[in-house]
């Protein structure tokens, strides 16, 4: 007798909590997980997963996808490596005010042009319009806000225009949004002093309303006054607090990142909820516009980015020049025969804000570092852009579970799950999400632990992993043996809310 839409039989289940795997079934009906177990029923389809991992869906809590969830919504990139839930809005780059937004995004879709919307609310009715292939959260972006209420004005808010800021903040506590964000290195989040954001991340009305994800203002030679800084938004507005992609930038900063893991636990000992995210790589990605105003260039000074060399820097996204794409700035300049500083000068000129970088500055064993610490989980930061984009938009989560896990054994799968997870579910509030139970929405993944591995490089980023059998969003499979099936079964989630 058929009693379940699917049964995945056999696999070794890891149900999100960190615990360790145990062979099961899990069965699914409609949109929820029915049994997980020794399951009777026969299902109108089985996956045989013997051999297998059987996890819950990968929650990216770090992502830019807000624009291309509705202008690409199969969502392959993401999907086919095992992520079923996306966190946008992050860095400050949000959806609210729309024309603000619209002018942020346009630097990774020139060509956006999406029907506007109004609020957070309004945006997240345009993503269950549009029907992605996974599940949409939302950050409220404090740098559109910003922009929105007073442009780029280099100066403290009126009394007027953070009352217009506030005035957003609430109604996306209300609409379901996941907390706010900030880019404090970026224009116009830099130019806000830290009362400003205290007095935004009040408006969330306590841990109830969300948390607080910033790129912090300076991840370099300042790593832990930002830390600090962070911190004490937190602690002043009574919200939990997201440090996005723990690092430290610029060789001379290299291991000072058990100074700022020690600032986090010293936080969490005194009740700060304090967590970071982590993309598992030494080369961050970026604007190559941030990159020159934050001084990354300059010996005397180095800003928020910390110390680059010209080899350092690769040109990702250059969309009217794709024969710089998979270039350093060092080979340009020496094609060029002019000094980095005019090479610089000539690729901004032609390119703008839309010229996008991958930056090496990052140290392997603080990536391990910050990767084992319990604190953190995995966040892609991946820039869905054109021409060679930064690998971990295509490779996060399966180098996670390839290269750390089983090649450097930096922890088990069972922590590894639980930080892609269930960790990641309770920080966002989203409710039977990031876990394996009956009840909970069926967002599952099914892979080989031994041969799951990240195929996309800096040459060659637009590869999809191996080792990925099934994806599957509300119960539908979106993903089977590294292919797309077609469907798009996700939906917008509101905070705390089924």
């Amino acid at each position: 007798m058929t009693l379940h839409d699917l049964v995945i039989r056999s696999g070794t289940v890891y149900d999100g909590s960190g615990a360790p795997g145990v062979t099961a079934d899990v069965a699914i009906r409609g949109d929820r997980i029915a049994a997980v177990g020794a399951v009777t029923g026969r299902g109108a389809r089985e996956i045989d997963a013997r051999g297998l991992a059987v996890s819950p869906g990968f929650i990216d809590v770090h992502t830019h996808d807000d624009f291309a969830v509705l202008l690409e919504p199969e969502m392959a990139f993401k999907v086919l490596q095992g992520v079923t839930t996306d966190v946008v809005g992050n860095c400050g780059s949000g959806v609210v005010p729309f024309a603000a937004g619209l002018q942020r995004f346009r630097r990774i879709h020139p060509d956006a042009n999406p029907k506007p919307w109004d609020g957070f609310g309004g945006y997240l009715e345009h993503v269950d319009e549009a029907r992605p292939s996974l599940n949409v959260a939302v950050l409220m972006g404090h740098g559109s806000l910003r922009r929105g209420a007073m442009d780029l004005a280099q100066r403290p808010p009126s009394r007027a225009e953070l009352d217009e800021m506030c005035a957003w903040v609430r109604e996306g506590v209300s609409a379901g949004a996941v907390g706010l964000s900030t880019g404090l290195i970026y224009e116009p989040g830099r130019y806000a002093a830290t009362e400003e954001i205290i007095a935004l991340a009040r408006e969330l009305g306590g841990a109830a309303g969300g948390l607080y994800a910033t790129h912090m203002r300076n991840e370099g030679d300042a790593l832990l006054e930002a830390v600090r800084e962070a911190i004490r938004i937190g602690e002043e507005a009574g919200v939990p607090v997201q440090i996005s992609h723990h690092k430290a930038s610029g060789r001379r900063n290299w291991g000072r990142v058990r100074d700022s893991l020690k600032l986090i636990e010293d936080a969490r000992s005194r009740g700060v909820d304090v967590t970071a995210d982590q993309y598992p790589y030494t080369a961050g990605s970026t604007s190559l516009f941030a990159v020159v105003q934050n001084g990354a260039f300059r010996r005397d000074s180095p800003g928020g980015i910390g110390t680059l060399a010209a080899s350092d820097v690769l040109i990702a996204s250059a969309p009217k020049h794709a024969e710089w794409e998979g270039q350093t700035l060092e080979a340009l300049a020496q094609a060029w025969g002019v000094a980095i500083e005019d090479t610089v000068e000539r690729v901004l000129a032609a390119e703008g804000e839309a010229c996008f970088v991958v930056t090496f500055g990052m140290d392997e064993a603080d990536v391990k570092a910050v990767m084992a610490h319990p604190t953190t989980m995995i966040g892609s930061d991946g820039v869905p852009s054109g021409g060679k984009p930064h690998p971990r938009l295509y490779g996060c989560f399966a180098r996670v579970l390839g290269h750390y896990v089983r090649d450097a054994k930096v922890f088990d799968l069972a922590m590894a799950i639980h930080r892609m997870t269930g960790m990641s579910a309770k920080k966002f509030q989203l409710v039977d999400r990031g876990t394996l139970r009956a009840g909970a929405f069926a967002d599952v993944v099914v892979f080989d632990p031994a041969t799951i591995a990240d195929t996309a490089t800096y040459a060659e980023p637009r590869r999809h992993p191996t080792g990925i059998r099934a994806v599957l969003v509300n119960g539908v499979v979106v993903g089977e043996d590294g292919r797309h099936t077609g469907a798009r079964a996700g939906r917008a989630l509101r905070r705390g809310r089924r």
